[in-house]
C-alpha cells in the first residue's frame, strides 16, 4: 500500500469513528490532542498527509482500536496490543478535588450526554442543599459548590444537548423533606424546586428532564457521553465503561426510560413548581 492509500484508509477510518461516536470536528481534535486546524488537514482529501505517531496512538486510545487498523494495515479494529479493560474503576475526585465525570464532560465536548442522577441534579443545588450536604464541613460545602457551578456551565456550552431522567419519587421526596433531607426547611426545599424549575426552563430544549415511575423501572446513577463512554456512580469511584457494546446497552436502557416517562421534558418545569410541600416534616425534625 503507498502512502496516498494510506492516508486514504486512515481518513476514511477516522471519519467514520467520528461519525460513530457523533464528535464535532473541535471536539475530536480536543480529544486526541491536536489543532483543529491539523484535524482539517488530515481529515482533507486533498492531502496525503499521514498523522505522526503520538497523534495515531491517541486516536487508537480514544476509540479503542488498533494502530494497524487505522493506517489499514489490519481489518480488525480491535486492539491486540494495548489490553485496555472494557470496564474499570476510576476515583471520584482528583487531587484538586474535581470529579472525574467533569473531566469527562470537557472531552464529550459535541456530543449527546445522556445523566441519571444520584439524588438532586447537581447543576441544580442551591447554596442551603449545598450546606446541608455538606453536613458542617466547609471544605466540603466549597468542593460542593465549585462542582456545581462547572456542571452548570457545561450545560450552558452552546453545543451542549443533554437529557436527564430520573423517579419522579425521588423529587417528591425532597419536596416531603424525607428520606435523606429530613431536617432540611420546608422553605429551603421551596426554593431548591424553585431552583429546578427556573434552571429547566433556561436550559430547555438543550437540557431535557424526563420523570419515570420508581416502582416499575429501576436507573443506576450514571451519565452516557455518546456512544463511546460511561461512568457508573458507585460512591467512592465510578465503574468507567468504554466497551462500545455496554455503553449502546446502556443507552438503549435510558432511552427506555424516556420512552416510558411519566413526565416529560416540556412538562418538567411545571411539574416541579406543583410539587406539594410538608411543612411538618423539617419543623418536627428541628424541634
Amino acid at each position: 500500500m503507498d502512502k496516498r492509500q494510506a492516508a486514504a484508509r486512515f481518513r476514511e477510518r477516522l471519519m467514520a469513528l467520528q461519525a460513530g461516536a457523533g464528535l464535532t470536528q473541535t471536539a475530536l481534535a480536543q480529544a486526541i490532542g491536536i489543532d483543529r486546524s491539523a484535524l482539517s488537514q488530515l481529515t482533507s482529501g486533498a492531502a496525503t498527509r499521514l498523522p505522526r505517531a503520538e497523534t495515531v496512538l491517541a486516536i487508537a486510545e480514544r476509540f479503542q482500536v488498533s494502530a494497524d487498523w487505522l493506517l489499514g494495515l489490519a481489518e480488525d479494529r480491535s486492539s491486540v496490543t494495548q489490553a485496555v479493560s472494557a470496564v474499570e474503576t476510576e476515583a471520584a475526585l482528583d487531587a484538586e478535588s474535581r470529579t472525574a465525570m467533569e473531566r469527562w464532560h470537557h472531552e464529550a465536548a459535541g456530543q449527546k450526554v445522556r445523566y441519571v442522577p444520584a439524588q438532586l441534579p447537581d447543576l441544580m443545588r442551591t447554596q442551603a442543599v449545598i450546606a446541608f450536604q455538606a453536613q458542617s464541613s466547609e471544605q466540603e460545602r466549597q468542593r460542593l459548590q465549585a462542582q456545581t457551578t462547572r456542571r452548570l456551565h457545561f450545560s450552558r456550552m452552546p453545543e451542549s444537548d443533554i437529557e436527564m431522567c430520573m423517579p419522579y419519587q425521588t423529587l417528591q421526596l425532597f419536596a416531603e423533606g424525607r428520606g435523606v433531607w429530613r431536617g432540611l426547611g420546608a422553605t429551603d426545599r421551596a426554593e431548591q424546586l424553585d431552583h429546578i424549575a427556573a434552571t429547566l426552563d433556561e436550559l430547555y430544549p438543550a437540557f431535557r428532564m424526563y420523570l419515570f415511575d420508581g416502582r416499575s423501572r429501576f436507573a443506576p446513577p450514571m451519565t452516557l457521553f455518546g456512544y463511546s463512554r460511561a461512568a457508573v456512580y458507585a460512591g467512592e469511584v465510578y465503574l468507567h465503561i468504554r466497551s462500545r457494546a455496554l455503553v449502546h446497552d446502556l443507552a438503549r436502557g435510558f432511552d427506555g426510560h424516556i420512552r416510558a416517562a411519566s413526565v416529560h421534558a416540556h412538562e418538567a418545569a411545571d411539574w416541579v413548581r406543583a410539587l406539594k410541600l410538608d411543612a411538618d416534616t423539617a419543623d418536627h425534625a428541628a424541634q
